[in-house]
């Protein structure tokens, strides 16, 4: 009787290996994708931010300075 059962084997470690494998691939990939995206909208970011720092600084400078006025010595 117990020869009408399949036997139930284990898959090579070569495919088993192999899909591990492709699994990190895989996961690394996606890794690297996401680190290369948020470093990007970091920059944009940085980009933006400093360019509006530059605009306000501008201003600054042509502003009068209430400052000086205390200070004369």
């Amino acid at each position: 009787m117990s020869k009408n059962l399949p036997y139930i084997m284990p898959a090579p470690q070569s495919d088993v290996e192999e899909g591990f494998a492709n699994y990190q691939i895989t996961q690394e990939f996606y890794r690297e994708v996401y680190t290369r995206s948020e470093f990007e909208n970091y920059c944009r970011w940085y980009e933006i931010t400093a360019e509006q720092n530059r605009q306000d600084l501008e201003k600054m400078r042509g502003e009068l300075n209430i400052f000086q006025w205390f200070r004369r010595s």
